[in-house]
């Protein structure tokens, strides 16, 4: 199948491209590689079953899409710092991006689309265990728009008629190791600054829910999405996760703290979190028959050991989403204001 991953060089598109290219795939991946060249090794081992283009989903050429089967959007500004950074860039990336893509789609005859969401549409969660009908109190940015496409593609399915086969995917948090590191999410974090000061600062009371996911089991997840049966999949949701997984913040901190002797666990004064959701994902269990592979502790272990070996730099600044996207935002401030000819310190001739 030739799969088309928008998003496909980040955190989870990173691990899942090279992971479809294994199942035998082909892949062409679009981003705009903010994050570096997270694909290179995938690049150099592949060749030519894997194309990469650069550019953005609110303005890529619908040629992209010629020959495409199917198509995972794993595309926008994630990270609820970054998002609010600006809104109504965040609003034109995540919600008009993220409709365009589907809609180009559809007109290209592209048969399966998957859609990450996130649990995060939960927001305040009503109630422990909430499945895909439950209700949706998003109380962020980020979850907002995830809330929003969500039901725009659905929309598409149902006026489609059989034709376009999407469906949407809610991930738990997600954690573990990948080309495109992210230290701004909770386990990764927790396990960075207890490895790095021995300390865990933990926001929002600590008392609030949350559901974890490891990026391959993700990986795999999406891989289940596009290889299932269209009546399986078409026009539905699944939550993306186990059951085990949810995990209160204190006790999740308490975990890495355990795992890092030495490590002191601080609350830090902010007011209550306002996201607090414990999920269940039996769902997903019983339709497509998909299970977890790596737990919490794995997770912890995992990134632990990166550090130790060395084999991550926690002062990278990429691995920081909200960081990084202050620096090119300062980075396009200065070539604007500073080059000739788009050029800052050499001529048009040297």
């Amino acid at each position: 199948m030739h799969v088309l991953v928008a998003g496909g060089a980040g955190y989870i598109g990173s691990v899942l491209t090279p992971m479809l290219l294994k199942e035998g795939h082909s892949v062409t991946v679009l981003d705009r590689f903010y994050f570096g060249p997270t694909l290179s090794v995938a690049e150099r081992e592949y060749g030519t079953k894997l194309r990469l283009v650069k550019g953005y989903i609110r303005s890529f050429s619908p040629s992209v899409l010629s020959g495409v089967e199917a198509v995972i959007d794993v595309s926008g500004i994630s990270n609820d710092p970054a998002c609010d950074l600006e809104a109504d860039l965040t609003k034109s990336v995540n919600i008009d991006g993220g409709k365009r893509l589907a809609v180009l789609a559809r007109e290209a005859g592209v048969r399966r689309y998957v859609y990450s969401s996130s649990c995060s549409v939960y927001g305040h969660g009503e109630g422990l265990g909430l499945v895909e009908t439950s209700n949706r109190h998003p109380v962020s940015l980020y979850a907002r728009a995830k809330v929003e496409v969500e039901d725009f593609v659905k929309k598409l399915a149902i006026d489609s008629r059989g034709e376009f086969e999407s469906c949407a995917v809610r991930l738990a948090t997600v954690f573990g190791l990948s080309p495109r590191m992210r230290f701004d999410l909770a386990i990764n974090v927790m396990t960075k600054n207890a490895y790095v000061g021995r300390r865990i600062m933990v926001d929002g009371g600590g008392r609030q829910w949350r559901p974890f996911v490891h990026v391959q089991d993700v990986a795999r997840a999406f891989i289940a999405a596009i290889t299932a049966p269209s009546e399986k999949v078409t026009g539905e949701v699944f939550n993306v996760g186990s059951d085990g997984s949810n995990v209160q913040i204190l006790n999740l901190a308490f975990r890495v703290r355990d795992a890092i002797p030495g490590t002191e666990v601080v609350h830090a004064l902010t007011d209550p979190d306002l996201r607090d959701y414990n999920v269940n994902f039996e769902k997903i269990r019983r339709v497509l028959g998909y299970e977890t592979t790596v737990t919490i502790d794995d997770g912890i272990r995992e990134v632990l050991a990166a550090l130790h070996d060395g084999r991550l730099d926690p002062d990278e600044r990429r691995w920081y989403t909200l960081r990084q996207y202050l620096f090119l935002r300062e980075a396009e401030r200065a070539l604007s204001e500073l080059a000739v000819d788009g050029r800052l310190l050499s001529s048009p001739l040297s």
